[in-house]
């Protein structure tokens, strides 16, 4: 059974840093793309970051320069190092793996505020 856990969420003042953590069981994670998408309080959920197996990365532009996706295939880790963060980044963070089939983790909560 695919698992997905995410982590590193929390509660950070508005121009500090966070990196989430995504790790997974169950899967041949090397062979997959993995993606961050977050969703915020009324809206939808929306792309962040994704990379692919591969290694090629993709940048949402409200995030680019700021966010950095990378992955650990040894480890069966994606992170996602947040900089300069924003009150606007404030929502839940999910990974998503995918190759054949999709599969989600259960998200965490990031919050920017003063």
């Amino acid at each position: 059974q695919v698992h997905l856990v995410e982590s590193g969420g929390g509660l950070v003042q508005p121009g500090g840093s966070l990196r989430l953590s995504c790790t997974a069981s169950g899967i041949a994670f090397s062979i997959n793309n993995v993606a961050w998408y977050r969703q915020a309080p009324g809206k939808e959920r929306e792309l962040v970051a994704s990379i692919t197996s591969g290694g090629s990365t993709n940048y949402a532009d409200s995030v680019k320069g700021r966010f950095t996706i990378s992955r650990d295939n040894s480890k069966n880790l994606v992170y996602l190092q947040m900089n300069s963060l924003k009150p606007e980044d404030t929502a839940v963070y999910y990974c998503k793996m995918w190759r054949y089939f999709e599969y989600w983790g259960q998200g965490t909560l990031v919050t920017v505020s003063s």
